[in-house]
């Protein structure tokens, strides 16, 4: 059984910087891709960017030359560097993994606000 623990999330000026990180334990199954999804009030659950294991990894366009994901295989753990964030960027964020059996996984969800 995978379980996620997420931290980070907070509050920064735009133009700012976080990091996000999240920790999957690996009780059974292989964990395959992990990611990270965000959704602000009134809107859709979005992708933000995803990772394989191995493979090519995936942004969502307004994220793109902004977001870096990246993760640690020994530590099953992902993290998502944000930079020169936005207002346009609040929202809760999301932890996803998916493992070997396709199951899908979720964290808390943390909360990012970008505001002056």
């Amino acid at each position: 059984q995978v379980q996620l623990v997420e931290s980070g999330g907070g509050l920064v000026q735009p133009g700012g910087s976080l990091r996000l990180s999240c920790a999957a334990s690996r009780k059974t199954f292989t964990i395959n891709a992990m990611g990270w999804y965000r959704q602000a009030p009134g809107k859709q659950r979005e992708l933000v960017a995803t990772i394989p294991r191995i493979g090519t990894i995936n942004y969502a366009d307004s994220v793109k030359g902004r977001f870096t994901i990246s993760r640690d295989n020994a530590k099953s753990t992902v993290y998502l560097q944000m930079n020169s964030l936005k207002p346009e960027d609040t929202a809760v964020y999301y932890c996803n993994a998916v493992d070997s059996r396709r199951e899908n996984y979720w964290g808390q969800g943390t909360q990012v606000t970008v505001s002056s």
